[in-house]
């Protein structure tokens, strides 16, 4: 029988163990690299940093609402034991939900600053087309989702104009990580895209070639990180991300081996794990 809200099932459409990692990047963000506001006073001590990160997260949950709720008959074939909408929580329950949230978090921005609330809005925006439309498109729906998720790591220091590059630096590793990850996921969820008419990269340019272009992004991704990492000239980061390196390329062997759904399941959340660890290298800076 139809719920129309279970608490169990809002847990499980909101992805708080996800939600929870965009809170830890902004704050490790602004206690390592922002360090203080523009009047001195300690980042911690701020209440719009929190105000902020609660509009984010906000935001964030709206997103998995409403990809949720257009990606239902998909998720029935890829993974109809984890459907949420429609049966733990009613489809018009989910869309007051989008609505309210997304409303909230633009409020909430407008209180930390007008162009916070705009940044909401245009977030808003990309992650409802997104799910929609864009993702059911090659490559580009993969490129919106990383762009939102750096620009997460990168909005503390857009929002405290603090420095910007080298914040700009850890929210270029979110992007390409995530990048590599979402295209993951959709080799993961071809079946049930192909039954839907998506037109994601696997279906498009097939298994093989979907595999040389996480390749190439890998490629862009460690030169990215390694010309930053020499800029930067921090013993302690060029020890971290060389370590971080060699379970990277462990990572991209496994890639290469991959050909069984639970493969790139489990290399999904390996990337997940390696965003984290990236992330907490914020602490040697």
């Amino acid at each position: 029988m139809e719920r129309t809200l279970s608490v169990r099932g809002l847990f499980r459409i909101s992805r708080p163990i996800n939600l929870l990692m965009v809170a830890f990047a902004q704050g490790m963000t602004a206690y390592f690299l922002i360090e203080t506001t523009t009047g001195g006073l300690p980042v911690l001590q701020d209440f719009r940093l929190y105000v902020l990160a609660l509009s984010t997260v906000i935001i964030t949950a709206a997103g998995y609402m409403i990809n949720d709720y257009y990606d239902v008959k998909i998720d029935y074939v890829n993974r109809p034991h984890e459907v949420v909408v429609g049966k733990g929580i009613k489809r018009r329950v989910v869309i007051f939900l989008h609505t309210f949230f997304n409303f909230t978090a633009i409020g909430l921005g407008y209180w930390v600053s007008p162009r916070i609330a705009l940044v909401n809005f245009l977030a808003a925006f990309l992650l409802w087309i997104y799910s929609n439309q864009l993702k059911r498109e090659p490559f580009i729906g993969n490129l919106t989702v990383a762009f939102l998720t750096g620009f997460s790591v990168y909005l503390v220091a857009f929002y405290y104009q603090k420095n910007e590059l080298l914040v700009l630096t850890y929210a270029i590793f979110a992007f390409f990580l995530n990048l590599i990850r979402e295209i993951i996921k959709d080799i993961e969820d071809r079946h049930g895209d192909r039954l839907h008419g998506c037109r994601t990269l696997p279906i498009v340019i097939g298994f093989r070639k979907t595999k040389q272009v996480i390749f190439a992004v890998a490629i862009c991704f460690v030169g990215a990180i390694l010309t930053v990492t020499f800029k930067i000239n921090n013993l302690h980061l060029f020890y971290y991300f060389g370590a971080l390196g060699l379970v990277f390329g462990w990572f991209m062997w496994k890639v290469y081996q991959a050909d069984r759904r639970e493969h790139f399941t489990r290399l999904s959340a390996w990337a997940k794990v390696m965003m984290l660890v990236g992330t907490m290298s914020m602490a040697f800076l």
